[in-house]
């Protein structure tokens, strides 16, 4: 499962010391797993010209963006003459939960059950 984490997000778990970004992998304290992390964006909303390559509500990658011909500025993208708000952050591959890791009070049993919950409340 691919999560999209805000580095906002990602610098208050940093600053809570529960997890970090260390060297493209997210850190989350207490867990032996890592998970792989990617840069991306999150496009918010269009601020001039047209969406042409329907980008609004979708999260890229930086290599994604490149491919584009996208350039990335702080909160801010652009291709062409085109310029999007975005909200820097990652995406991180994570294990997909399975119903099989669930114990018999449906509460996760499995190491990657428990830090996709972790996130996903995180995020909620």
């Amino acid at each position: 499962m691919r999560l999209f984490l805000p580095q906002t997000q990602l610098e208050e778990w940093a600053l809570e010391d529960k997890a970090d970004v260390k060297d493209g992998v997210l850190v989350v304290t207490g867990e032996e797993g890592v998970y792989p992390v990617t840069p991306a964006v999150h496009i918010v909303q269009l601020v001039t010209g047209e969406d042409a390559n329907d980008l609004v509500a979708r999260v890229k990658t930086e290599a994604q963006l490149q491919s584009l011909g996208a350039e990335q500025m702080a909160d801010s993208v652009l291709l062409g003459e085109t310029a999007y708000e975005v909200v820097p952050g990652y995406v991180a591959e994570v294990p997909v939960p399975s119903s099989e890791g669930a114990s018999a009070d449906g509460k996760p049993g499995s190491e990657a059950d428990l830090l996709a919950a972790f996130l996903l409340n995180k995020m909620g």
